[in-house]
């Protein structure tokens, strides 16, 4: 497929683009753990949709300001003005353009949804429906459950560290208080599950930690298509599957799909792997046949 280096703001950028007509354009956004636009998921979609008349604009994610979360107001932005940059190129023309987005990506592209009307599809994985701060509690417990520590006694003392943690991030004058909540259980075996620094840095902090995503799903109106893997591990899908469905509700949305992927972790994978052997055919045959229904006009 014909490629091209471009660049979103100072950002470098790769696009990919179909042999004949383009029918339609994506842009991925990224998740926590990997900001660069080479990551398996991302090369996955440009191998997939881009011989079906699809452009696919990856970009790096900006870097983290003090090694910290890029907020999601930010990753929104960036995800507009790459949007922007494939409506320019000439092959793109009136193609209808989407958002692809993983795990954290999800909130920043469904709050661009709801900022522009240029985003005409959503195509999201392990979307949470939840504040990031609600999902780790929900995640780190079930580190300790699928490592053994699944106890009411752990899981009691992880909520009231989970919770020391952010009481530290809302209010600095909290930080001594919930610093001796983490001297208390950092003996414990699970410790290293629970996501949170033996010290805390005074100067930490969190912006998107209490996140209200159930606005914000109500102002997307475009066709949406969730996935989740059956056995993820990070993200609470049943809540998070019941929040995009209130919202579909209650903006008269009535284009959202749902996938949930047998045998598939955070990623749309086997056995939790990011290897591109490993990607679940059910998802890729979702994914295809999802965008071909959409690109039709259907």
């Amino acid at each position: 497929m014909p490629q091209r280096e471009l660049t979103v703001g100072e950002l470098p950028a790769t696009l990919t683009l179909p042999e004949g007509a383009v029918r339609g354009g994506l842009v991925p956004l990224h998740p926590a753990s990997d900001g660069s636009r080479r990551q398996f998921l991302f090369e996955h979609l440009a191998d997939t949709l881009a011989p079906r008349g699809v452009a696919v604009l990856r970009h790096d994610r900006r870097p983290s300001p003090g090694g910290r979360d890029v907020p999601f107001a930010m990753q929104a932005d960036d995800a507009l003005s790459a949007l922007a940059v494939l409506r320019a190129q000439p092959d793109v023309g009136s193609a209808p353009l989407g958002l692809w987005a993983w795990s954290q990506g999800a909130w920043a592209a469904a709050l661009a949804a709801s900022r522009s009307p240029e985003v005409a599809f959503l195509i999201l994985l392990a979307a949470c429906g939840v504040s990031p701060a609600e999902q780790m509690r929900y995640a780190t417990a079930e580190q300790l459950r699928r490592n053994g520590h699944g106890g009411d006694e752990a899981l009691r003392e992880l909520a009231e560290l989970r919770g020391a943690l952010e009481d530290a991030v809302r209010d600095r004058s909290r930080l001594e208080a919930s610093q001796a909540v983490i001297d208390r259980y950092a003996d414990r075996r699970w410790f290293p599950l629970a996501c949170v620094p033996r010290t805390l840095d005074p100067d930490a902090d969190w912006p998107d930690m209490d996140f209200d995503p159930a606005p914000i799903l109500a102002s997307v109106r475009c066709p949406v298509l969730l996935f989740y893997g059956e056995e993820d591990e990070w993200t609470p899908i049943d809540p998070s599957i019941a929040a995009w469905q209130r919202a579909a509700e209650e903006a008269g949305n009535d284009e959202l799909t749902v996938v949930r992927i047998p045998g598939a972790d955070h990623a749309p994978t086997f056995g939790g792997s990011h290897d591109p052997g490993t990607i679940s055919p059910a998802y890729s045959q979702a994914l295809t046949e999802w965008m071909e229904h959409r690109l039709d006009g259907r």
